[in-house]
Formats: C-alpha cells, sequence, structure tokens
C-alpha cells in the first residue's frame, strides 16, 4: 500500500468543516469557496503484494535469517543478473524457483537461554550473539520422524547418540571437557540412504537434481571431464554415468575428509560405465594447468570467493599453452620431472577406478567451462575476466533459488563458456 503526502501552495485557502446544531445561530453568508487546487493525477496505487508467494513466517522481523518477505520466487537480485547476463550476450537467462518454503532438513542454530527456557534459532542480528528463537521457522522442513517400534520393527529414528570429543591434546587434560565439541548422531532405521524414511534427511536434494539434470545436457557425449572443487565428486560421477565419458573423469578436491563419501558412491556406479576415473586430494590453485590437460570439459564449483587467481590465470591463457605446446618439441607440461613431493603426491589419485577399455592419454585442452557458483559478486567478477581475456564467450545461464527468502538464495547456474565456451549454473546463492 502506497501512503501519498500531497504538499498544496501556500497560497491555498485552508477549507475547515464544521457541523453545527438547528438550534444554532444563523451564521452571516460564507464567503465564496476558495478556487479549487489542481494537482496531478493520482498515480495506480501500489497493490498489496501477494501472499501467494510470501514467506509468512512469524520470525521474520526478529531472525536475520531471511531478507526477503514478498515475492519468494523472484529473489531481489533477479532483475540485475538478467540484465548481467544480456549485457554479455545471453538474452534468454532462465530461472527456477525451485521449494519456497520447507526447503532445508539440516540447519545449523545457536542455543541460549536457560534449561527451562531454552532459546533455539539464529541471531536477530549479523554480527551479534543475542539469539532470536524460531520455533516456526518457514524455511526448515517439519520431518514427522516417528520413534523406532522395537517390537514391530517400524518408525525411522532408533538412537542419538552424543559424544564430547577432546582431541586438542595442547590443553591440559583436566581442561579437555570444558572444551571439547559434541558429536550429534542420528541413528536411523534404514539400510541403505535409498529408503523411503531416509529421504527425509537429504537437504535441497531435488533443487540439486535438477542442476545436475540440466547441467549434463552441456556435456557431449564420451567428454573428458575434471571436475575441480569436487567435493565427494558428485558431478564427475554423475557426469561419468549419465555422458558415458569415455576417456576419463578427474575430481579435484582439497579436503580429504570428502574421500570416504567419494569412494561410497563410486562403488555403486553401474557395471556399465566405462571410464577412468579418479578422485585426488589436491589445490587446484597448484600447478591448475595439470588438471586442464587432457579434458574437453572443465567443471568448477569454487566457495563464495570465486575462482582461485592461478586458475583463473590458466583459463585466461589457454591459446597460449595451445601455441607454445605446438611448437616442436614442446610438451603442454613442464618435461622437467616434478620433485616436490607434496605436489607429486597430490597428482596421484587416491581413488582409481580403471576402465575396461585402454585410453590413450590425451593431451587436449577444455572447450567448455562449466561455472557453478555459489557467490554472484565473485561469480561476476570471475565472468568479467574471462570474457575480457577473448578466449571465452558466455552462452548460456540459469539460476537456482535454493534458499528463498534471503540473499544467498540464488545461484547462477550453468553458464558454459565456449572457446570455448562458458557456462554458468547457480547453487547455492547470488549473495555473498
Amino acid at each position: 500500500m502506497a501512503l501519498w503526502f500531497l504538499s498544496a501552495p501556500s497560497s491555498a485557502s485552508i477549507i475547515i468543516t464544521c457541523h453545527a446544531t438547528p438550534s444554532a445561530v444563523r451564521a452571516p453568508p460564507a464567503p465564496p469557496p476558495p478556487p479549487l487546487l489542481s494537482l496531478p493525477p493520482n498515480p495506480k496505487p501500489t497493490p498489496l503484494p501477494s501472499l501467494t508467494c510470501a514467506l509468512q513466517c512469524p520470525h521474520f522481523q526478529s531472525c536475520s535469517g531471511c531478507t526477503q518477505e514478498y515475492n519468494l520466487q523472484r529473489p531481489i537480485i533477479l532483475n540485475e543478473a538478467t540484465d548481467f547476463f544480456k549485457k554479455h550476450g545471453v538474452s534468454d537467462f532462465t530461472f527456477d524457483s525451485c521449494k519456497l518454503w520447507g526447503w532445508r532438513c539440516r540447519a545449523k542454530l545457536a542455543v541460549r537461554g536457560s534449561s527451562t527456557d531454552p532459546l533455539v534459532g539464529l541471531y536477530h542480528q549479523e554480527g551479534t550473539h543475542n539469539v532470536a528463537d524460531i520455533p516456526d521457522c518457514k524455511g526448515i522442513t517439519e520431518l514427522n520422524i516417528e520413534p523406532y517400534d522395537e517390537d514391530q520393527g517400524t518408525g525411522e529414528l532408533r538412537y542419538v547418540q552424543m559424544a564430547v570429543t577432546t582431541h586438542n591434546t595442547s590443553l591440559p587434560s583436566a581442561e579437555r571437557y570444558k572444551n571439547g565439541k559434541v558429536q550429534v548422531s542420528l541413528v536411523w532405521n534404514s539400510r541403505n540412504e535409498k529408503s523411503p524414511s531416509s529421504e527425509k534427511l537429504n537437504a535441497l536434494a531435488d533443487a540439486f537434481d535438477s542442476l545436475l539434470r540440466k547441467l549434463q545436457k552441456h556435456v557431449h557425449v564420451g567428454a573428458s571431464v575434471a571436475d575441480l572443487y569436487a567435493g565427494a565428486g558428485v558431478i564427475g560421477l554423475s557426469l561419468a554415468v549419465t555422458r558415458k565419458c569415455r576417456q576419463s573423469v578427474k575430481c579435484v578436491e582439497i579436503n580429504k575428509e570428502s574421500k570416504p563419501s567419494f569412494e561410497k558412491t563410486a562403488e555403486r556406479l553401474p557395471n556399465s560405465v566405462d571410464s577412468s576415473i579418479s578422485w585426488h586430494n589436491a589445490d587446484t590453485s597448484i600447478e591448475p594447468l595439470s588438471w586442464l590437460v587432457g579434458s574437453d570439459v572443465v567443471v568448477v564449483d569454487p566457495p563464495r570467493k570465486g575462482l582461485d587467481p592461478s586458475l583463473l590465470n590458466a583459463l585466461r591463457t589457454i591459446p597460449a599453452v595451445e601455441s607454445k605446446a605446438k611448437s616442436p618439441g614442446s610438451s603442454l607440461l613442464k618435461a622437467k620431472g616434478e620433485k616436490r613431493p607434496w605436489i607429486v603426491r597430490s597428482r596421484e589419485a587416491l581413488v582409481q577406478i580403471e576402465s575396461k577399455t585402454t585410453q590413450e592419454d590425451s593431451q587436449s585442452l577444455p572447450q567448455t567451462l562449466i561455472y557453478i557458483s555459489c557467490g554472484w559478486e565473485s561469480f561476476k567478477e570471475d565472468c568479467k575476466s574471462l570474457l575480457s581475456s577473448n578466449v571465452w564467450h558466455l552462452n548460456k545461464a540459469h539460476g537456482f533459488n535454493f534458499f528463498p527468502g534471503t540473499q544467498r538464495g540464488m545461484g547462477v547456474g550453468k553458464v558454459p563458456f565456449g572457446y570455448q565456451a562458458l557456462s554458468a549454473y547457480g547453487c547455492g546463492g547470488f549473495g555473498s
């Protein structure tokens, strides 16, 4: 609703309307009415925001989690994103709003208050430690978890285990429990994560599946893929299966804790997969060219800060590398053997699945770059840097509203860049 304040000229008369009783004394003749004021036509009032896609959360004013209350299907940043891609040659930027309520079933909440009146939620404002209790949060899914029934063998949650970790040996033993961290484990009544009840624990699974399906369309069948910032390798492994990658799929991740998840997923790949698949515990910022060589498609899913400068530079200078490699006796990679042991170890695959057929080593360089962004500002800078090199051109972009109501809600989906083609996909958010 719009409230208009109109200011009349100072020379205008003031009209006062009074009501008198019938017995009142007759008043003298009234003066002629003042001239009518000519005011601009009243603009069409702004309609009330629709509640169809409104957050309708009782905690919106006190909780810092959400910043957009109405029109959740259209994040505030959407118009800026549309204009940005149009300016850089993509006029058909597309966007999926995904699930608008109950989209999170895994959350890290602060606990304060007392044992009789606990406060569980997020901080009132970022930068403070004053907790807003949010029992009716619209972003968190009600899982309706059923307790385990010993007699019937039904139900979902069997045990809750809480353990204090005291691995900080730098502290005296008497202080370790005081400064320990609590690890909470839920024991589920399920033999594997594919059971119907286990789906309740998969946060944002549907939205991410949508991203994977769109991304797969921009990778040609039989391509060699380098999946950088790969985590547990979900993207790389999905491409190995759906795009029948004949050569290699290299997944590179700096966090070694992702290795067990990669191994568990790789064990369940169908027997029809015939590709050399590897997982490397390595920093992509060190000798990034070594991960690009031999790949037709590079997929990057960096943290919010964006691409490491060394990787960005390697992508910008691919033509120079190719030109140098065409010289007699030259190679894309340094002929001199690497002697730094940590570099040598990082290039060795910690997990290796051999192809059933013999494949020749490829020295090709990527023709397609797919950029999955969870930080809008860093993506814009990386995108402009890649385009300014005249090596890549932007040919598609798609956004996903993974976190409705927040400024981390829209991610650039796939941006195939092409030279080379660059695609941008969003997961996570345009906000920082």
